[in-house]
């Protein structure tokens, strides 16, 4: 009689390749390395320090009271898609008309929207261009569709111009893929920018798709004539994706959505009714109040945080400077001899938890922090960093 135990089933051999084709995050490994540790000097975090604003806490409970827990339409709940509208016409004069071409879907996440907006694009073999850095889950997309990513390397100044990017279109290019501000560097593309940007792909029939989930985290200086700098002010011919977990730290409501052609978010949904089939149903309720909320002095703050990092790093080694978001992309001095990885472990055995860029680059020279943090952890953490930077 076969032993329950010693014969178990070799369930490897059953996994999709896929499902093998996709490592662990390597950011999830050093949040389960900090829950190991005792009181480290946690940098590692893209996760506001801040608590959700007490305006949508109510909106959620009530919510939650008043049984509004069953599924919403595919698309959204009606409040929280007015909400949307209302914001993108007073900011790129976008306005739902599905006979002219716009429509909009509220998703799980931000990363929802990437996973089906790419399924809905991209069969075997078609490509889509992001930049290196890249966040963590670009590459992965290729395993979900079938396709190819393609990496625009954008060191040294991490910008993803409009000349990388047309060196890597081939007849298989259907999408690019712009993150401003970026995840990991905090960089903010220009107007400019954006315009060729926009220009290239209109002119090669690509699909342009901005990944916007720091859209209101976007620093004075980078704001142009006070408004935050998107491709959306240029075509609608664009998949815009934005969210509310960072902005208003609620990231585990998983709540973002897409906005732009008719055609495509209509397939979006297509699929979303066989997968996620809506977002969190309370959460929407809450996020149709979100824009009445002034986050600007946590903005100013962190633009205050930023300003710490650059300075402790003056002098000492290159980071590009954040335009927006809350990291910053730190390369390691070429003096020390050391990877990224490297130093890094040398920063964890001091207690100091940070990233290593190989996690979101081919390259390994640089390292992630998040100034999501209070300013005296910040100022401990990077006390630890810089000395190491002079050899101490």
């Amino acid at each position: 009689m076969p032993n329950a135990i010693t014969d178990r089933l070799d369930v490897t051999k059953l996994l999709s390749h896929r499902a093998n084709s996709i490592d662990a995050s390597g950011i999830r490994k050093v949040f389960d390395l900090a829950a190991k540790m005792k009181d480290p000097i946690n940098l590692s975090i893209g996760q506001p320090d801040f608590p959700v604003p007490d305006l949508l806490k109510a909106a959620a409970i009530k919510a939650i009271q008043e049984d509004r827990n069953a599924y919403t339409p595919t698309q959204g709940c009606p409040e929280l898609l007015a909400a949307i509208w209302n914001r993108l016409g007073s900011e790129v004069g976008w306005h739902k008309d599905a006979e002219h071409g716009l429509s909009a879907i509220v998703t799980s996440g931000t990363s929802g929207a990437l996973v089906l907006g790419m399924m809905c694009l991209l069969d075997d073999g078609d490509e889509a261009i992001v930049p290196d850095p890249y966040f963590v889950m670009y590459p992965a997309l290729a395993a979900f569709t079938g396709g190819k990513i393609v990496l625009c390397d954008t060191y040294p100044d991490f910008r993803m111009t409009a000349a990388r990017i047309e060196k890597l279109i081939t007849p298989r290019t259907k999408a690019v893929l712009i993150n401003s501000p970026g995840n990991p560097t905090s960089v903010v593309l220009s107007a400019r920018e954006l315009q060729d940007i926009v220009d290239l792909c209109r002119a090669r029939g690509i699909l342009l798709i901005s990944d916007e989930i720091y859209d209101e985290f976007t620093f004075s200086e980078s704001r142009e004539d006070g408004k935050f700098p998107t491709p959306a002010r240029f075509t609608q011919d664009c998949l815009l994706i934005r969210g509310f977990g960072k902005t208003y730290g609620c990231t585990g409501w998983r709540l973002g959505y897409v906005a732009g052609p008719h055609e495509i978010v209509q397939s979006i949904a297509k699929l979303q009714q066989y997968t996620y089939v809506c977002a969190p149903s309370m959460a929407q309720y809450a996020a149709a109040h979100a824009y009445e909320i002034d986050m600007q002095p946590w903005v100013d703050r962190f633009e205050r945080r930023r300003d710490m990092v650059l300075e402790a790093f003056r002098g000492l080694t290159e980071v590009a400077r954040p335009g927006g978001a809350f990291y910053a992309f730190v390369k390691v001095p070429p003096s020390l001899g050391m990877t990224g990885s490297e130093f890094v472990e040398h920063a964890i055995a001091r207690g100091v938890l940070i990233i290593p860029g190989k996690v979101f680059s081919k390259h390994d020279t640089h390292f992630r922090l998040s100034f999501a943090a209070k300013e005296e952890t910040l100022a401990r953490g990077l006390a630890v960093l810089t000395a190491i930077m002079r050899g101490e």
